[in-house]
């Protein structure tokens, strides 16, 4: 197994360090699905798109710096979409891509099996399936039902009403917002229940939106999306991450010192992207937030003062941020109660059970139900005591945040650190140059 160790030491963080983004996996694969909709006709995607799309034409492609794996996965298959009838999609562990592709090969017209890797064939898709039939979609399952692999025979959809649970992930709805404007009959959407992760919800409409259709709330539980297609044009900004931005904000407020700066480009401070309230978080962790209104939409990040005693936060809204934050408040002492996490046990891996059993190897004994977690101070830490290998469950998240932990621990082994790549595929280079040291080794 390829193991990462990574070390701190000497000053450890540079004082004014810098660090490269990825863009949001959550608008590029956004885009993508409306780009590809757009240039569709008659259930058949324009060859001349997806031409462009191989040389690197438009604004997301195979070419594009910062890209990670969700958004190659869409692309991998967008690219040869003239031809992809009696074909198997392998969409990996891309779970964004597996909800987005499924809603936009229901509206093509060919024949295909949609399918992904072990965890991803773990990962339910009924919901979406459901409501993608009671639109017309033929969607069939070929192993287990519910789950994924899908074969999809598409073109046949016609749209209508459709009633969906509002604590669903987010992505299935957004996976039916966007091929809304496309169906004969438009979309009328409703939202029982809780409503969880509105924040992607308003990003997927306001990309729909920019790109010239009829889409809105019409009352808190009802989104009508009117039968007006797409305009044809071409994307000339996208956002970097903001959940991505998270590590560099742990990394701060584990190994800043007081007044040390780093800095990030790329984000707006009017972002559609939920977790820019990330900020706002660590605000009470100690890292203040500032908004450089430059071209480069430069954002500083400078630690000032100390971290809160405790902190209460609903991540209903905001679950990817989950794990850097629990990671980041164990290591500087601040007890929690966080809840909103009832989608982490069906991410790529079982989130809080994983974080509960890499914790507990640092000495932090974390307490949990299928909504909240919480910490009030007790533990034993094995900081400086042993060199700690933290397990990643395949999951890019788990990786990166507790990969900062060095700058406490003073070292930590990361096992399977690759997995990174699903979001963030630059994020061990970039953090040797904030002034970590990292060997790879295998065991």
């Amino acid at each position: 197994m390829e193991q990462y160790l990574i070390e701190c030491e000497g000053e450890g963080l540079r004082s004014d360090a810098r660090a490269v983004l990825p863009y949001s996996k959550s608008i590029c694969n956004r885009v993508l699905t409306i780009q590809a909709l757009s240039w569709m006709k008659d259930g058949q995607l324009d060859t001349a798109w997806c031409e462009r799309l191989r040389l690197g034409q438009e604004a997301v492609g195979p070419q594009s710096d910062g890209i990670c794996d969700d958004t190659r996965a869409m692309l991998d298959w967008l690219m040869r979409a003239d031809r992809l009838d009696g074909q198997t999609l392998d969409i990996g562990a891309a779970g964004t891509a597996m909800r987005f592709s499924t809603a936009l090969l229901s509206m093509l017209r060919t024949d295909c099996v949609l399918t992904g890797s072990a965890r991803m064939k773990e990962r339910p898709i009924g919901l979406l399936v459901d409501a993608l039939r009671c639109l017309g979609a033929d969607i069939q399952y070929t192993e287990r039902e519910g789950f994924p692999p899908l074969r999809i025979r598409g073109g046949a959809m016609r749209g209508g009403a459709v009633t969906l649970a509002g604590n669903v992930s987010s992505q299935f709805i957004s996976a039916l917002l966007m091929v809304g404007p496309m169906l004969e009959e438009g979309l009328q959407l409703r939202l029982e229940g809780e409503i969880i992760s509105r924040p992607y919800i308003d990003m997927t409409l306001r990309e729909m939106q920019t790109a010239g259709t009829q889409a809105a709330w019409t009352t808190e539980r009802d989104i009508t999306v009117e039968p007006v297609p797409y305009r044809q044009s071409r994307t000339t900004f996208i956002e970097r991450d903001w959940t991505a931005a998270s590590y560099w904000y742990e990394v701060l407020a584990l190994g800043g010192r007081e007044g040390s700066i780093l800095t990030l480009q790329g984000l707006l401070e009017e972002s559609t992207q939920g977790d820019r309230r990330v900020a706002d978080i660590f605000d009470h962790l100690g890292v203040q937030t500032t908004f450089v209104p430059d071209e480069a939409k430069t954002v500083v990040l400078t630690k000032r003062g100390t971290p809160d005693e405790r902190l209460d936060w609903d991540f209903v809204e905001t679950p990817d941020l989950a794990q850097t934050v629990v990671v980041t408040c164990c290591l500087l002492g601040v007890q929690f109660h966080f809840t909103g996490l009832q989608s982490l046990r069906i991410k790529e891996t079982d989130r809080i059970a994983a974080l509960q059993n890499e914790l507990r190897k640092l000495g932090f004994s974390i307490e949990a139900d299928d909504r909240q977690m919480w910490w009030m101070g007790t533990a034993e830490p094995q900081i400086a005591q042993q060199t700690t290998a933290i397990d990643t469950y395949k999951d890019h998240r788990m990786a990166m945040a507790f990969a900062p932990a060095a700058l406490r621990c003073g070292r930590i082994v990361i096992n399977d650190p690759l997995v990174v790549s699903k979001s963030y595929p630059a994020f061990w280079q970039e953090l040797r140059q904030t002034g970590l040291n990292l060997t790879e080794r295998r065991s």
